[in-house]
């Protein structure tokens, strides 16, 4: 099964808004703070693209507004395509004025999560991760290390509870991350998120700079392939435009 992704970045996103549906643009209108509005442009710009370049549609403004990103009961993105279920499944993040959907066919479930590898404090590495991975991030080699697998492993949680549809409704610790082929790898590693009732969900994890994407299913696929190469997000730093100057 392929995968598909593409990352962009808050400067990729135009001043216009002809490309938003007219609901996308009323919930932006209802929208009280800056960071929120920017992060949800970012957001829908990304995931209109990346679903118009899967589904081999023309990328205009007026083809954009016509693939309209809306949520489910439990927070997910649905796609619509003129007013219809689109053709595919989607999971959206965004971090530090960069914003990654990954894309899959219909039926397929599956979570995506892009972090920053920043300090992490001892607090939170004890209050949300388990018991083995914490061993996993007190075995690193050096703080760049630890700083990874730190943010690496919360990141998995986050795309393996997308996969659930729960997010952070439920406890980080009721899922737990490993990796099949070690913690430290170039290009595409393996990574494995188990959830306490028993299901395993197969991914991918990948270090861009200062920046670490996960990825994680309800069946095995390979490493994803990106929309546009080389992707945003290998050049990409991070930053907080919505921050006054």
């Amino acid at each position: 099964m392929d995968l598909f992704w593409l990352s962009q970045g808050m400067a990729d996103v135009p001043a216009a808004a002809d490309w938003l549906s007219a609901r996308e643009a009323a919930w932006i209108a209802r929208m009280r703070f800056e960071k929120r509005r920017s992060e949800f442009r970012l957001g829908r710009w990304t995931a209109k693209n990346a679903l118009a370049l899967y589904l081999r549609r023309p990328r205009e403004a007026a083809d954009l507004q016509a693939i309209e990103i809306d949520r489910a009961p439990d927070g997910a993105p649905t796609p619509l395509v003129d007013g219809c279920a689109a053709a595919a499944y989607i999971s959206m993040t965004d971090r530090a004025d960069q914003a990654v959907c990954v894309v899959g066919p219909p039926g397929f479930r599956l979570g995506c999560d892009l972090e920053v590898v920043e300090e992490r404090s001892a607090a939170f590495v004890d209050e949300f991760l388990t018991e083995p991975e914490r061993r996993i991030v007190a075995g690193a080699r050096d703080l760049d290390g630890s700083r990874l697998l730190a943010n690496l492993i919360w990141c998995g949680k986050e795309s393996a509870l997308k996969v659930l549809r729960t997010g952070l409704r439920r406890d980080t610790r009721s899922v737990e991350v490993s990796f099949p082929d070690g913690p430290l790898v170039d290009g595409w590693g393996r990574v494995c998120v188990r959830a306490e009732e028993g299901p395993v969900f197969p991914g991918w994890w990948r270090r861009y700079g200062d920046f670490v994407l996960t990825l994680a299913a309800t069946d095995g696929f390979g490493p994803p392939r990106p929309l546009v190469d080389p992707p945003g997000l290998a050049t990409a730093v991070p930053a907080h435009s919505w921050l006054p100057s």
